[in-house]
């Protein structure tokens, strides 16, 4: 029931965060972006903290070897490559090259 509980306050928070949007989006809202970044970051930053704490994931990083190594490198590789296809793919749509 937790699980839940947690995920309906999830999605309200969501649902919550678009009304405000909706409600503001004739205004020019220049901090949002920044304000985006910076607590992504922070996010991150915590999430490596709460890992770095965690006994277990620790001792077991030896443990995970090349196979995770491999799959962390390759799944950066791709995202990479994705990305710029796309970014190549809606700049031609624009009719531009926006470099």
């Amino acid at each position: 029931m937790y699980i839940c509980s947690a995920m309906l306050k999830v999605v309200a928070i969501m649902l919550s965060g678009m009304a405000v949007g909706f409600l503001l989006r004739k205004r020019r809202l220049r901090v949002v972006p920044h304000l985006v970044t910076v607590l992504i970051w922070a996010l991150l930053f915590f999430l490596g903290v709460e890992v770095g704490e965690n006994p277990q994931v620790i001792n077991g990083i030896s443990s995970l070897g090349l196979e995770a190594l491999w799959l962390s490198l390759t799944g950066i590789a791709g995202t990479i490559l994705f990305s710029w296809a796309l970014w190549r793919w809606i700049s031609s749509k624009k009719g531009g090259d926006d470099r």
